[in-house]
């Protein structure tokens, strides 16, 4: 982007135009601005803008010396600040206007805001319809704006892919889960079992066969009980084939 060219040569322009003490610190205030020491630039245009309150091109320049230090938050409301007090004199110099909302969409471009950088950017153009900066920069925040929504797009369908896998992984260590639940609570009335089972003591020679006897009178009634539903399943059957 060409945006330092623009506004240094905006801020040339201007210069010739001041008193002497006014003039020689926006001078001093370009050249540190020039030789990359942005910080001291903004002392010097601050400066400036103290000896002449109403200056717009010390409220502009400061602006310039703030986005040369990525300070892109500030900048934008030095440069806001501006386009009101600018805004009464667009007849008399729309370019002044134009070069503000320019540096407004380059420091909304750098702080990745893109819809907004447009926004400026197209209120540039409104003013300055043949400004080439404005239209290029125009033109690459559009694409950046359109590649973010593709990465939130991918974002979001890979976020979407995760919860779809995490749903089946839990869905698949549910049943899991069951089971153990299950067995633990077979385990349960074991533990429960041994804690209720009596204590054993010993049983006499009589009481043992006693219950053998018990048990083998228990099983010989049931084999009865069975073999008589056998007999009468077949006469039944005999009858019907008759």
């Amino acid at each position: 982007m060409k945006k330092a060219g623009l506004i240094y040569l905006f801020l040339v322009t201007m210069v010739m135009a001041w008193g002497q003490n006014e003039r020689k610190v926006i001078r001093q205030g370009l050249r540190a601005y020039r030789d990359g020491e942005f910080s001291e630039a903004e002392v010097q245009f601050r400066k400036a803008g103290d000896i002449n309150q109403e200056s717009f091109e010390a409220e502009f320049n400061t602006g310039t010396a703030l986005y040369g230090q990525e300070k892109y938050e500030e900048t934008v409301k030095q440069y806001e600040s501006l386009v009101k007090q600018s805004q009464a004199k667009v007849e008399d110099n729309p370019e002044s206007l134009a070069h503000i909302w320019h540096n407004i969409g380059n420091s909304l471009l750098e702080a990745q805001q893109y819809g907004p950088s447009i926004e400026a950017y197209k209120n540039s153009l409104r003013l300055n319809p043949d400004d080439f900066d404005s239209k290029y920069n125009l033109a690459y925040a559009k694409q950046k704006m359109k590649e973010q929504e593709n990465q939130d797009q991918g974002g979001e369908n890979d976020q979407q892919k995760g919860q779809k896998d995490q749903q089946e992984q839990n869905q698949n260590q549910q049943p899991q889960d069951q089971e153990q639940q299950q067995q633990d609570q077979k385990d349960q009335p074991q533990d429960q079992e041994q804690q209720a089972k009596p204590q054993a003591r010993e049983i006499s020679k009589e009481d043992a066969e006693r219950m053998l006897n018990a048990i083998q009178q228990q099983e010989k009634d049931v084999k009865d009980k069975v073999d008589e539903k056998k007999a009468a399943s077949v006469k039944v059957k005999t009858k019907k084939d008759w």
